[in-house]
């Protein structure tokens, strides 16, 4: 792609060479000899007194160069005997005074004053060079005489000439000229359309720079002053000033783009910011010094600046990019043409068309090479472009033929095949935007034990266990009633969706499932019984968890989020299905509300304990007391069922028990300083039976009390005990040893087991209150009730019924032997100064206190 440009500008440097060399072939005359005199500033001769000075010293060349100096130098030689010599050229078009003398038998005959302080027009011939015609007939015994001062370097390069032969020769010289113009102008155009086309910084940068160098020719060859402002010489001497940094600058600037040094070389690159900084120092210099000074810094900081250039090529190529290739050679030409140019500004090499042109020639093989580098840069990133722009075309095709592909499968899970989350999502979104008032359940069901499963059979049997739970499950649900189907793929119907890899959901008719609730159950007993496979009948402990709309949202992600949170809570554990409630939601904004006010009320004292009394139906009296948490200030009333849950939820429960046990130990005092030696029975949790600082806690808190000792009961949930049995036996054993009586509380509503049972440390039972209730009517409860007595008896516990609420249970329970009766029946709980009233009244014997009928059980 490259191989005809680059054709092309050989040609062109060819042509530029040849004809070069047709100016250097052509005729003019050679001197026999050449005398220079040198006079130091400040000492002024005339032609005549020069003429016959002393000093005079011959010089072996027609081109002297004396560098940057103040002398003032006079040149001497004879007129050229041959009459068809006629002009005297000085090839140096900045020298600042140069004064022509003819001098004949003593005598000055002819007298020229010019030099570039002077106005463009006042030269004797109007050309770039300095030329001075003079008459053959002077030839005999006549001399010129030259009288040259400048504040740059003083370098003469004198040539005689035929009038004829110097402008034929001239005009082939301004070819020269003409083509080097010509090409760097279309570069500069070319490279300018570049840029208002792409918006590419280095495009412009480049043609700032051709410009700069087309300006630096210009003027170091004498064209500005000759045809942009011929009566400005002072701008002339300052654009010599400038030139030089100005084209270092964009030079420098152009390099760091195109090589991209900001990105691949960063240190280099700011190397090159420090050079361009300096070199813009030179300028502003430039304005204010003066000329002999400003020259020679411009010069001093240009040469390294140069040098910089021509090495930063090389660095590049050898990193492997291709673009440094161009500009090596590019830069290399034109550094090289600038420093011999420079040196012979100095006077380290003689005036001759090489070290004059050695800038024009190094600048149009730049040039040349750049503007290629820039066209084989564009053509690259032309096919990049296109080579993206077929890329990514190709990609959106594989895309959307893999989407085409997905399609199907985005909404089901790769391994069970069921909907998945986003599926469900939007099609419980759909269900309840068809129908807001009609009440969807939304069910969560939950794998608990699939970790355990995958970490005994290994991953591959476990999403064999998963893909088989996940058939069973949409097989169940297919009967359910009120179930909802969540559409169909491959031909397979769907009614369970899969949440993620332990959890899967199903959307029900509420209204529907609620009036068959045998369906349902033996649905759920159906959906957690364990999977057969291999062999093995492998538990998941599946748990189920159900949110309604509108009740508990009118959301999919609500629902869903409160079907988990009622998956997770006691209830299911318990019983493998639970509600969502509020009440029990601690993750609600309205419960974090409440755990506030909790933490708030334990710490102001807001809380209360309530007392309920429990008779010895051997004695008729009461023996003890059990403690009840009330939030009496607090409206609308709190539970104490739900404010027990709220502490365990929320780790308030540790505070909130050793709060009760201080306040019960208090009471007692109390009632001990009446006379009233009465047990009082506290509620423990669960938690508090982990923690494994309570045990030493309890014994330090009745070390403190030994007047109480024996007279404070835990009582400990029979379903409490059984979550954690080990750890639960282990703590209640630590506070027994402590001298603390323990009593199983809700005994029957729970699963625990005769031989765990029989190893409880307990002295009481309390039969739960579900077994109490309908006593009087239900002849099953009466057979389960008396077997527990027996069996109570039995195994040395004594046993205690609570929610008794009427006389015939109380004569029943009576009759079966029981030890202790409590509830509504004898008195709800009541604050100490009423208990106190209600002990001191009855003395002795207490009589039966009768709740009202209205007033419901409530621990």
């Amino acid at each position: 792609m490259t191989r005809r440009p680059l054709s092309h500008a050989l040609t062109v440097l060819i042509l530029l060479i040849s004809l070069a060399f047709c100016c250097q072939g052509a005729e003019t005359f050679r001197f026999s000899d050449i005398e220079l005199l040198r006079q130091p500033p400040g000492v002024q001769l005339s032609a005549l007194e020069a003429a016959t000075s002393d000093g005079w010293q011959p010089l072996e060349t027609n081109s002297p160069n004396l560098g940057y100096t103040h002398d003032t130098a006079w040149f001497r030689f004879d007129i050229p005997t041959d009459r068809q010599i006629d002009l005297l050229e000085i090839a140096y078009p900045h020298l600042d005074y140069i004064g022509f003398y003819i001098v004949k038998n003593g005598e000055l005959t002819d007298r020229i004053i010019t030099g570039d302080l002077n106005p463009f027009a006042q030269r004797p011939v109007l050309n770039r060079h300095f030329l001075f015609p003079f008459s053959p007939e002077a030839g005999s015994g006549g001399q010129i005489l030259l009288e040259v001062r400048t504040e740059g370097t003083l370098q003469v390069p004198i040539t005689l000439w035929n009038t004829q032969a110097f402008f034929e020769h001239a005009s082939v010289e301004e070819q020269i000229h003409a083509a080097y113009y010509g090409i760097l102008i279309s570069v500069i155009f070319f490279n300018l359309f570049v840029f208002f086309a792409l918006r590419e910084k280095v495009y412009l940068l480049y043609v700032l720079s051709t410009l700069s160098y087309l300006l630096l020719i210009g003027n170091l060859n004498g064209t500005t002053f000759q045809l942009i402002w011929p009566r400005s010489p002072a701008l002339n001497s300052h654009t010599t000033l400038i030139a030089v940094p100005l084209a270092i600058t964009f030079t420098l600037l152009f390099a760091s783009a195109f090589l991209s040094l900001k990105k691949t070389e960063p240190f280099l690159n700011r190397i090159i910011h420090g050079f361009v900084f300096l070199n813009v120092v030179t300028i502003f210099i430039g304005s204010f010094a003066a000329y002999s000074d400003a020259i020679r810094l411009t010069i001093a900081v240009a040469l390294p600046s140069t040098l910089l250039l021509t090495v930063i090529g090389p660095m590049q190529w050898v990193r492997g990019k291709p673009q440094a290739g161009y500009y090596t050679i590019a830069w290399g030409a034109l550094s090289l043409g600038a420093a011999i140019t420079g040196a012979s500004t100095y006077g380290v090499f003689p005036h001759n068309f090489i070290t004059t042109y050695s800038m024009q020639l190094g600048s149009v093989v730049e040039a040349t090479l750049i503007a290629l580098a820039l066209a084989a840069r564009l053509y690259k990133e032309r096919e990049d472009k296109v080579e993206a722009r077929e890329s990514r075309i190709s990609a959106l095709e594989a895309k959307r033929s893999a989407e085409l592909k997905l399609i199907e499968n985005a909404l089901h899970n790769p391994l069970t095949g069921l909907p998945n989350r986003a599926s469900f999502e939007m099609q419980v979104c759909d269900f309840i935007r068809q129908a807001p008032d009609k009440r969807h359940g939304i069910v969560v069901i939950h794998l608990n034990n699939l970790q355990s499963v995958t970490k005994t059979l290994g991953h591959q049997n476990s999403d064999r266990i998963l893909e088989l739970a996940a058939r069973r499950l949409n097989a169940i649900t297919r009967d359910l009633p009120g179930i909802i189907s969540l559409g169909q793929h491959n031909g397979r119907k769907f009614f369970v969706a899969s949440l993620d890899s332990e959890t899967f959901a199903c959307v029900v008719d509420a209204s529907i499932a609620e009036s068959e609730r045998t369906s349902i159950s033996s649905a759920v007993e159906a959906i957690r019984s364990p999977i057969d496979y291999l062999g093995m009948q492998v538990p998941l402990n599946t748990q189920l968890g159900v949110a309604i709309s509108p009740a508990h949202g009118d959301d999919a992600t609500s629902l869903i989020r409160r079907a988990v949170i009622a998956e997770g809570s006691d209830r299911a554990r318990e019983l493998g299905i639970a509600y969502y409630k509020t009440s029990r939601d601690s993750y609600s904004a309205e419960r974090l509300t409440m755990i506030s006010e909790l933490q708030q009320a334990l710490a102001n004292d807001e809380l209360k304990l309530y007392l309920q009394p429990k008779l010895n139906l051997r004695t008729d009296r009461f023996d003890s007391l059990e403690a009840l948490i009330r939030w009496p200030e607090r409206e609308p009333s709190f539970p104490t069922d739900e404010i027990i849950m709220l502490a365990e939820q929320s780790g308030v429960i540790k505070p909130l028990t050793r709060w009760v046990l201080k306040q019960s130990l208090q009471i007692r005092g109390q009632l001990s300083e009446r006379g009233h030696h009465l047990d009082i029975s506290v509620n423990i949790s669960p938690y508090n039976l982990r923690e494994p600082d309570f045990p030493s806690f309890v014994r330090q808190l009745m070390n403190a009390h030994p007047q109480h000792e024996g007279s404070i009961v835990f009582e400990v949930t029979e379903t409490s005990m059984m979550q954690d049995p080990a750890n639960a036996l282990k703590a209640l054993n630590s506070l027994v040893n402590a001298g603390i009586p323990v009593s199983i509380d809700d005994f029957g509503s729970g699963y625990s087991s005769l031989s765990y049972i029989k190893q409880l440390p307990a002295s009481e039972i309390k039969i739960d209150r579900s077994l109490i209730t309908d006593l009087a009517t239900r002849e099953e409860d009466r057979v389960i009730v008396q077997t527990t007595i027996d069996m109570c008896h039995a195994l040395g516990y004594r046993v205690v019924a609570e929610g008794v609420e009427d006389e015939a249970t109380l004569n029943l329970l009576k009759e079966m032997g029981c030890d202790m009766i409590q509830g509504y029946l004898l008195s709800c709980p009541l604050p100490l100064e009423q208990i106190l009233s209600l002990l001191s009244g009855n003395p002795e014997t207490i009589a039966v206190q009768h709740a009202p009928d209205n007033v419901h059980y409530q621990r």
